[in-house]
Order: structure tokens, then sequence, then C-alpha cells
């Protein structure tokens, strides 16, 4: 008749031998499952399926001429990332404006105004494009003074998470052109 090992103990406790051999494959498992998962992610990232950095392009700059005495306006941009991983707009810049938050435009229900609110960051997806408008995204700024005119060059940097700012050059425009 075969023993098992806790019958073969001797007080209570294995033998030096077996615990040891018990020992090497307890932790055997670990060591292997970190070893292909290592191979693996070597693997993915070698065949270049693991992407590459986000690539941010901005153009296509467009700020609303004021309206009136009010300094308060707002800019569009279109911003493309042309690489294989995400990034985030976080903030938005201008040495010619006092104040600029990014916003979203929601609609607030029949017959109500539509609703700006702040948003903290935009996510720009691997391989596409944001495209602000005043229908949704948008940069709301005040002008840090009055005399903007249609054709004007206004300088703003975007700012993202992973990438490099970008300065970029928006057109002074009239609502609805």
């Amino acid at each position: 008749m075969t023993r098992s090992p806790s019958e073969q103990a001797v007080g209570g406790r294995l033998p030096t031998r077996l615990r040891a051999r018990e020992g090497l494959r307890a932790a055997l498992v670990p060591v292997v499952a970190c070893s292909l998962a290592l191979a693996g992610l070597t693997a993915w990232t070698s065949s270049g399926a693991a992407g590459s950095p986000p690539r941010i392009a901005a153009g296509n700059g467009r700020v609303l001429l004021p309206q009136g005495s009010s300094r308060d306006t707002a800019a569009f941009f279109d911003i493309t990332n042309i690489g294989g991983s995400e990034d985030q707009l976080t903030e938005v810049t201008s040495p010619g404006a006092e104040e600029t938050l990014l916003s979203r435009r929601e609609r607030a229900g029949l017959g109500a105004a539509d609703l700006v609110r702040t948003t903290g960051s935009v996510r720009v997806p691997a391989g596409g494009t944001v495209t602000m408008s005043p229908f949704d995204l948008s940069v709301t700024t005040r002008a840090k003074e009055l005399g903007w005119q249609a054709g004007d060059l206004v300088p703003f940097v975007l700012h993202f998470r992973y990438s490099a700012p970008i300065e970029v050059v928006a057109v002074v425009v009239r609502p609805g052109s």
C-alpha cells in the first residue's frame, strides 16, 4: 500500500525533500505564467500591433466675431490623430484671450435653450478626427480687448495629455459664415 505525503509525515511535518519539491511546484506556476505573458507581449509589440504613439495635427481654426460690446465668443478647430494611440485635449490657451474653456453644448429639450457646460478633456481617438462646431464641442473664450475684425488672426495653443502642445491660428469669422 502506497502512503500519501501526509501519511509519510513524521510528527505532522513533511520530510525536507518532499517540502522542497512541493515548494518548487508552487513557485513554478506563476513563473511559467509570467514568462508566457511576457513572450506574448513581446511578440505583440514587435509585430507593431501594440500601436504607435499619438500623432496630432490641428487646423481649420475659426473664432466667432464677438457681438456688440461683448468680448465672449467661441473658437473651433479640427484635430486629427494619425497615430496608433488615443490622446486627450486637456486645455486650450491663447495670448489673445483672457479665459478659454473647453465646452460642450447639450440639448435641453423642446422649447428650452441649449446648455453649454465646461468639460475637462476631450478624447482624440487613434486614427480619428475631432471636429469642433457651434452645435457640439467648442472653446468658449473671452477676447482680451474689443476690436477684433473679421479676418483677424488669433493664436491658440492646444494642450494634450500625451502629445506636445500645438500652436494653431484661428481666423475671426462672422457668425453663420
